[in-house]
């Protein structure tokens, strides 16, 4: 059965195009803009936000990808994010983040919280930004930001070459400053040069950012434990009746 930390095989996903499929027609074209126009997309419309930073699978934390968030608020304590490969039109849907402030994720029971990161790091550091936004405009923000938690399932880990999304869920972890939490730094240089700026600039920015207190050493479980998570999809028996109302 699928794991995480395997490829499938075997793997008809894999080839010379980054995803299989025909190109869309002008009928087609004509279809969804006309839908796009009579449905309401409400939850779609509530992305507010755009990031961009670097995420590690927690399985194996020699793989290392950019990051495209567009992200929504369900309120000033939680976050939802699709997570994107990059912020083109054609980009691939690499899976989701969802964040909550530092209160909501001491409320969750521990085995729960080693699933989770921290942000700070990746705030203070300038590694994550906020694309074409003035760094004054997005540092309340960044301020808020440094004090969540995040956990981030990744559902298509095209960076392995899958042309369509194989196998089980990845859990994803955020940079830290200690390996093997270190970002290369030929990934930062090439999203720096993406966007005209510089992480380091951002970092010298952002030393007055406060850290939080404490960071929950659940969270980031690796950095303590040395142990990353995987999932290995099992058969089970078809529950008839469910074990809550």
């Amino acid at each position: 059965m699928a794991s995480t930390d395997k490829s499938p095989e075997p793997t008809p996903a894999k080839g010379p195009e980054p995803t299989p499929g025909k190109e869309m027609g002008v009928g087609q074209h004509m279809i969804d803009k006309s839908a796009m126009m009579i449905q309401s997309l409400e939850p779609i419309k509530q992305i507010s936000h755009h990031s961009c930073s670097f995420a590690i699978y927690s399985h194996d934390m020699a793989r290392q990808i950019e990051t495209h968030h567009y992200c929504s608020r369900l309120h000033q304590n939680f976050i939802q994010c699709a997570v994107y490969d990059s912020d083109e039109s054609d980009a691939r849907l690499l899976g989701v983040e969802y964040i909550v402030s530092d209160d909501i994720f001491e409320t969750m029971p521990p085995e729960e919280q080693k699933l989770w990161h921290s942000h700070a790091y990746e705030v203070k550091s300038g590694l994550l930004v906020n694309p074409r936004v003035p760094e004054l405009i997005g540092k309340p923000d960044l301020e808020n930001l440094a004090k969540t938690y995040g956990k981030f399932w990744c559902t298509w880990q095209a960076d392995r070459g899958d042309r369509l999304p194989m196998g089980a869920p990845a859990l994803m972890m955020s940079p830290q400053a200690v390996s093997p939490g270190l970002v290369r730094a030929e990934l930062v240089h090439e999203r720096d040069a993406k966007y005209s700026i510089s992480s380091e600039s951002l970092k010298s920015s952002r030393v007055e950012i406060p850290e939080p207190e404490m960071i929950n050493p659940l969270a980031d479980y690796w950095k303590q434990h040395g142990k990353g998570f995987a999932i290995d999809i099992d058969q089970t028996e078809i529950k008839l009746r469910a074990p809550f109302p």
